[in-house]
C-alpha cells in the first residue's frame, strides 16, 4: 500500500468520524431519554443551547430560544396526552420573548404535572419558561435569571430611568421612543409573568415577584441561585436526578449547528388509557 493510498484512507476516516460520532451521540441520547420517560412515566423535552462554531468560518455562534424551538416544543406537547407529566430540561441563555412565552403558556395549560429541570442555567427566557412549571428542580449551584426585557443591547428599564432623570428637552427623540417601547415591554412581561406564577402562588405574591423579575431590579445576567429562588417563593427542589445529569453529558460543546430541542417523536399516552 502506497503513501497515496494511506492518505486517502486517512482522509476518509477523518471525514466519517464526526458523522459516526454524531450518530452515536444521537443514539445514546434517544436511549437515555427513553429510560427517563419509562422510569418517570413522563414526556421528556430538552431545550439545550450550546455555543457553536460555524463550519467554515470558525467563529462562535451563540444559540438562543427562537420560534423554531417553540414550534418543536409545542409539537411535542401536542403529541402528549393531557395526563402524562412533562419533564422539561432547560439549558439556555434565554432568547425571544415571543418563543419563550409560547412555550411557557403551553406548559401552564398542560393538565399533567410539569417539572422543569435546570442542571446548569436557564436565564431570561429560560426562567420565563420555568415560571410556568409546577416544580423547578435545580442543582445546588444552578441559576435562573431576571426576565427584564432588553431593547437592542440595553435593558428597557435603563431607557426609562434616563427619561425620568433628565428634562425631556435634553433627551433625544430616539431615546424617548426606546423608553416608550421599554415601558410597554416591561408591562407586558409583568402581566405575563403574573399569570404564569399564579399557578402556584397567590395573585398578589405573583404580581410582586413578577415586578421584581421584570422591572430591572438586577442586571440581566444576575444569577438567581436555588436558595434565593426558593426565598422568592418559587417551587424549588434541589433533588436533581442523576439520570438528568447523565443525559446532559451527552450534549458536549458541538462544532456544528444542531437543533436545540430534542424528544422522541412518538405519541405519549397515560398508563390509564393503555
Amino acid at each position: 500500500m502506497g503513501i497515496i493510498d494511506i492518505f486517502w484512507i486517512f482522509l476518509m476516516i477523518s471525514t466519517l468520524q464526526p458523522v459516526l460520532q454524531r450518530r452515536y451521540l444521537n443514539s445514546m441520547r434517544a436511549h437515555k431519554i427513553a429510560q427517563i420517560e419509562k422510569k418517570r412515566g413522563s414526556r421528556v423535552i430538552l431545550l439545550v443551547h450550546r455555543q457553536e462554531t460555524m463550519s467554515l468560518m470558525g467563529f462562535p455562534l451563540m444559540r438562543y430560544i427562537d420560534v423554531n424551538d417553540s414550534e418543536e416544543v409545542l409539537r411535542a406537547i401536542q403529541m402528549t396526552d393531557d395526563n402524562v407529566p412533562l419533564d422539561i430540561i432547560l439549558h439556555t441563555p434565554g432568547g425571544l420573548v415571543l418563543a419563550a412565552l409560547q412555550i411557557a403558556r403551553a406548559i401552564q395549560a398542560h393538565k399533567g404535572k410539569v417539572t422543569v429541570f435546570v442542571p446548569h442555567y436557564a436565564m431570561s427566557g429560560g426562567t420565563l419558561i420555568a415560571l410556568a412549571a409546577d416544580e423547578i428542580v435545580m442543582c445546588k449551584h444552578s441559576v435562573l435569571g431576571p426576565i427584564d426585557p432588553q431593547i437592542g443591547q440595553y435593558p428597557a428599564a435603563s431607557f426609562i430611568k434616563v427619561i425620568e432623570q433628565k428634562p425631556i428637552s435634553e433627551v433625544e427623540d430616539q431615546t424617548l421612543i426606546m423608553a416608550d417601547i421599554g415601558r410597554k415591554a416591561i408591562q407586558q412581561l409583568e402581566t405575563a409573568a403574573t399569570g404564569l406564577l399564579s399557578r402556584h402562588m397567590e395573585e398578589d405574591a405573583a404580581a410582586a415577584l413578577a415586578t421584581k423579575l421584570a422591572t430591572g431590579m438586577w442586571t440581566h445576567d444576575y444569577p438567581i441561585s436555588a436558595e434565593e429562588a426558593r426565598s422568592l417563593g418559587l417551587p424549588i427542589s434541589i433533588d436533581m436526578p442523576n439520570e438528568i445529569l447523565q443525559l446532559m453529558m451527552l450534549y458536549p460543546q458541538p462544532v456544528r449547528q444542531q437543533g436545540g430541542v430534542e424528544y422522541l417523536p412518538v405519541p405519549r399516552q397515560s398508563k390509564s388509557q393503555k
